[in-house]
Parts: structure tokens; C-alpha cells; sequence
């Protein structure tokens, strides 16, 4: 019964598809946490996620877990609030990245801060890659879109990402959830309102490539 709306919704086939993927969450913050939350509630059979960090006081405001756990580290609660999935306490580094096997998974959800670990990410693992490009300093939800990274814009991440990239003479194509609306604040003002639809964006992204297999 659980599963019984997703079943009607994508077919037993198609359902069947979810079942069988696996796929990897780099990052569970105010992005990532949404996506995990939006991929088990889906079911897909398999996730692993993958985080360092521990809740602060300031991650209350947008990130699924930290009500009662401030303090605590995020993959452990995580863990706990969906039974099954599979979790990885690592810094992401440059030397994990180089040294990490992304071949056993299906997907790679990328929802990192880090804009060179972003960039080894990608090319490690295009081919199967869906990034989050900047969430941060917006409030309107509408303006969440998906493209290609060399079709984003008005993001400076992006542009960041993009202009790296070329310096590596790196032209390889993969899918980003990126938003273009002017950043309202300086600092690292966030909204549950854009972060989490990000997450979910980077979700149904997820479901619509799994399901097309």
C-alpha cells in the first residue's frame, strides 16, 4: 500500500525501474535533504548519501532533520528518519573525488557547495550527473529551472562552473537545476521555499531519467 499512487502513476514497469536504481546524494543540506526525502517517498530501492557535517543552529530554517538534532551528524539522523538508506560520513575533497567509484550507481545527485569538488564531479561522472547550481538568496520558487550547464544562466556559480570547464577544454554535456533569478541579499540569506524546490526539481529529473531507461 505504501507505494500503491507511485505504482498507478508510473506503471508496474516503470515502478519496477525505480526498485532496481540506486543512486547517490553528494550533500544533504537544504538541497539534498528535499531530494532524499522526494526519491524514498518515490521508491527507489537504493540511495546512498553522502555528508561530512553536523547540524548547526542556522541549518533550522531549510534542512529536513535538523529540528531535533543540532549537534548531531546529518547522514546518522538521516538514517534514522528513512529506515534502509545507505550513508557515507566523508569530507568531499578533491582526493576523494579522484579516488571515489561512482560506476555502482545509477544517478548522481550533486547538491555540494563546493565549487571545484562541483567541477571534479562532474568530470568524474557527466554521463550520469544531475547538479545543483546556487539555491541561496532567492524566494521565488517559479523561477527553478533545468538546462543543460552550457544553456544556464544568470547564475554565477554556473558561469563559474562553465568557465572552468572550458579552461579543462572540458565540453562534456550534463543536466543542472538553476535558478536566474537577481540574488535579494549579500550574505547567505535561504529560503526552504527555493532550496527545496530545487531538491524536488533534482528529484523528478531523477524519476524522469530512471523511468526512460
Amino acid at each position: 500500500m505504501r507505494f500503491e499512487r507511485c505504482r498507478l502513476l508510473f506503471g508496474e514497469e516503470g515502478f519496477e525501474k525505480l526498485q532496481k536504481a540506486h543512486v547517490l546524494i553528494l550533500g544533504v543540506g537544504g538541497v539534498g535533504s528535499y531530494a532524499l526525502d522526494c526519491l524514498y517517498r518515490s521508491g527507489v530501492g537504493r540511495i546512498t548519501i553522502l555528508d561530512y557535517d553536523r547540524y548547526e543552529e542556522s541549518n533550522r530554517n531549510r534542512q529536513i532533520g535538523s529540528d531535533c538534532a543540532v549537534g548531531e551528524c546529518k547522514v546518522s539522523t538521516l538514517e534514522q528518519l528513512y529506515p534502509g538508506i545507505e550513508t557515507i560520513r566523508q569530507k568531499m575533497d578533491l582526493e576523494w573525488v579522484e579516488t571515489f567509484d561512482f560506476e555502482p550507481y545509477d544517478l548522481v545527485i550533486d547538491a555540494a557547495d563546493t565549487t571545484r569538488i562541483k567541477i571534479e564531479v562532474a568530470r568524474r561522472c557527466w554521463r550520469k550527473l544531475l547538479m545543483s547550481l546556487g539555491s541561496a538568496k532567492r524566494i521565488d520558487a517559479s523561477r527553478v529551472q533545468v538546462a543543460s550547464i552550457w544553456k544556464s544562466h544568470g547564475d554565477a556559480l554556473g558561469r563559474k562552473i562553465r568557465n572552468e570547464l572550458k579552461k579543462a577544454k572540458f565540453d562534456r554535456n550534463f543536466t543542472v537545476v538553476f535558478s536566474p533569478e537577481e540574488p535579494k541579499c549579500k550574505e547567505k540569506g535561504s529560503f526552504v521555499g527555493v532550496t527545496g524546490t530545487f531538491g524536488l526539481t533534482l528529484c523528478s529529473e531523477a524519476v524522469k531519467r530512471l523511468l526512460a531507461t
